[in-house]
């Protein structure tokens, strides 16, 4: 058990290598579920407790349930149960790559005013569409100093981070949303999506504007720090042009690792990339044990569901712009006492599948919930992570961010009437 401990990273790399050659049908898929699951083993004793436990009641809750359905002669296969979160978690691996590309400019002075608010905020949003949650640390790291971050630049950083989710493929979001919504086309949620990135970026530059207009300080963002998650976005776009069979799941596991090897600074390259493996790796563990754990708990919930539909029958009801909102509150409310998103999105996919919904609008409704609730929840994990990390108090989140979730939320409605419905 020590040797598998120790390769941990390698068990968490092997889960994207033989997801794609799984796709290429050069291995069975049992392969990348097996190597998830050791994976997931090997870094359980690494987890902070909270995570453990949130995984456990997912897991026991999922399994009761579908010993439960199964004495009812309501059978999941095996794929279904245990391999259902491996392309996400495929993805989750390959984007991880793009921390490699980060770097910390320690130098430049912090600027500060209405231009640092604009920079701070768009940075973090277009940089974090791309290479994800780490930089907000950067960000953080760089701005807070010697004491805290303040109100503003927490909401800055959490807000305009989460954002992203509405529009980049790169974020886990886009993975779950195309999975838990079958034939969700991504393209057709990229205007209402970057529309909504937009208007988040901008009403929380306002609020830090109406709180710190002069003495807000904030990241010194270069130029050439877009270069990367441009060049991402762009090669996501054409070779999906190029290969319109190919998902947008599998791009992005090919996509992130050759940049990010293209893009590191550091050298020697194969030092820092087996440092990488051995090392940062196995960091990821909670992201994977949740996502696993969705998986079982999913099925659980889709189990019973069948076992009773006359309890889950939603087919007098139709899903539309009404129902969008409704459910959307539901999921941002659940946020705010420590229900994630993920969880939320594998609750609610098998009781809307039924009335076949348009599967873009669905996949846009899970969009939305994980952008508004990862952006003002403390109970999140990025929540979490200013709690911990960073020292902002639960109730300092939630106050500076109850309001941003109710406009948000009502801009939502309107955009998916506007651009998925009406449209």
């Amino acid at each position: 058990m020590k040797f598998i401990k120790q390769r941990a990273g390698w068990l968490v790399l092997g889960t994207l290598v033989f997801y794609l050659l799984f796709v290429v049908q050069w291995v069975p898929l049992w392969v990348p579920t097996l190597s998830a699951w050791v994976s997931n083993m090997a870094m359980w004793r690494t987890l902070p407790k909270g995570a453990r436990r949130q995984v456990s009641i997912l897991m026991g809750i999922g399994v009761v349930a579908l010993v439960f359905a199964a004495s009812k002669g309501i059978l999941m296969t095996w794929q279904q149960i245990l391999s259902v979160n491996i392309p996400l978690l495929a993805m989750f691996v390959a984007v991880s790559f793009l921390d490699l590309t980060s770097s910390k400019d320690l130098k430049r002075p912090l600027p500060q005013g209405v231009r640092a608010i604009l920079n701070t905020a768009f940075g973090v949003h277009l940089l974090g569409a791309v290479i994800n949650l780490s930089v907000v640390m950067v960000f953080a790291d760089r701005i807070k100093g010697a004491v805290n971050l303040t109100n503003s630049q927490q909401f800055i950083l959490t807000r305009c981070f989460s954002a992203g989710a509405w529009w980049s493929p790169f974020f886990v979001a886009t993975g779950v949303a195309i999975t838990f919504a079958p034939g969700m086309e991504w393209q057709e949620t990229l205007i209402p999506g970057v529309a909504m990135g937009v208007m988040a970026t901008l009403i929380s530059s306002f609020d830090a504007y109406r709180s710190d207009d002069k003495t807000f300080h904030g990241y010194p963002i270069q130029l050439e720090s877009l270069i990367i998650p441009v060049f991402l976005a762009v090669s996501v776009i054409i070779f999906h042009f190029l290969f319109p069979s190919t998902s947008i799941l599998v791009l992005i596991c090919l996509l992130s690792p050759t940049a990010a090897i293209l893009f590191m600074n550091a050298k020697p390259r194969r030092r820092i990339l087996y440092h990488f493996v051995d090392h940062k790796l196995p960091q990821i563990g909670s992201q994977f044990a949740l996502f696993l754990g969705a998986g079982v708990f999913s099925n659980g919930i889709a189990a019973i569901i069948f076992c009773y539909p006359e309890f889950f029958d939603l087919h007098h009801f139709h899903f539309n712009g009404w129902m969008f909102s409704w459910v959307l509150a539901g999921m941002i409310l659940a946020s705010y006492i420590g229900i994630h998103p993920l969880v939320s999105v594998a609750i609610i996919s098998p009781m809307l599948l039924p009335l076949e919904p348009n599967p873009t609008q669905l996949g846009f409704l899970f969009l939305s919930g994980w952008a508004i609730s990862a952006g003002s929840s403390a109970l999140t994990g990025l929540g979490l992570l200013m709690s911990s990390r960073y020292g902002i108090s639960a109730k300092s989140i939630m106050a500076n961010s109850w309001h941003y979730a109710v406009i948000m939320w009502l801009l939502c409605s309107l955009t998916n009437g506007l651009f998925l419905v009406i449209g």
